[in-house]
């Protein structure tokens, strides 16, 4: 059992990173092979349009523009579970994430027919976290994440969205001009909540690293 973690968030110790790093946690103990990776340590961007992989004859599934993302985009295609995570920036994933399902998606676009040429199964974990509250999320938030959950289907297997709200964004808030947050609230449902979604975590990571990638 292969099972990719791919951080999407560029602060390589903080909430997403820490989900992930629990969710990679539950899939080893499950007994998975579990590569994690810092996407916004990679140079690479989104999709060039260059159309090498639309070309009679070649590799489908794979990108052809050699730079960091492509051998990773191969890695996931190969993979039986993969665990992606991403802070949610002015109401979206990161740009990080964007550029890499534009090109996760174009490599494996049949351009005869709209299908898709990946047959075979990955599940998918998706961690989304933010400074907003979960009524918040729920009211602006949740419709258009679990859209980009959908778009994640096209690997084939089972999806789940994990919301994580209301993060702690800086350890000390009165070293910043962010007046509009109550530190004290906000460290408060770090400690009650945070150490909940690190174990949900966890246990989505090895859940699906137990499965088989037929189901």
């Amino acid at each position: 059992m292969k099972t990719i973690v791919l951080n999407a968030s560029p602060r390589k110790a903080r909430n997403t990173a820490q989900l992930l790093k629990s969710a990679a946690d539950g899939a080893r103990d499950a007994g998975a092979e579990v590569e994690y990776i810092d996407l916004y340590d990679l140079t690479f961007t989104g999709c060039r349009g260059c159309m090498l992989c639309k070309r009679k004859g070649v590799e489908r599934c794979h990108c052809y523009w050699k730079d960091d993302l492509s051998p990773i985009i191969d890695k996931i295609f190969r993979a039986d579970v993969l665990l992606i995570g991403t802070a949610i920036y002015l109401g979206r994933p990161t740009s990080r994430y964007f550029e890499l399902i534009e090109r996760l998606h174009f490599c494996s676009l049949s351009y005869d027919d709209y299908s898709n040429y990946f047959t075979g199964k990955i599940n998918v974990g998706m961690f989304v976290s933010m400074n907003a509250t979960k009524e918040f999320y729920d009211r602006l938030y949740k419709t258009k994440f679990e859209k980009y959950a959908k778009e994640l289907e096209i690997l084939g297997g089972k999806v789940i969205l994990y919301p994580c709200y209301d993060t702690l964004q800086v350890s000390d808030y009165s070293k910043f001009n962010m007046a509009s947050f109550d530190e004290s609230k906000k460290k408060l449902a770090h400690e009650k909540n945070f150490p909940k979604d690190l174990e949900n975590a966890y246990r989505i990571g090895q859940e699906f690293s137990m499965l088989t990638p037929k189901q």
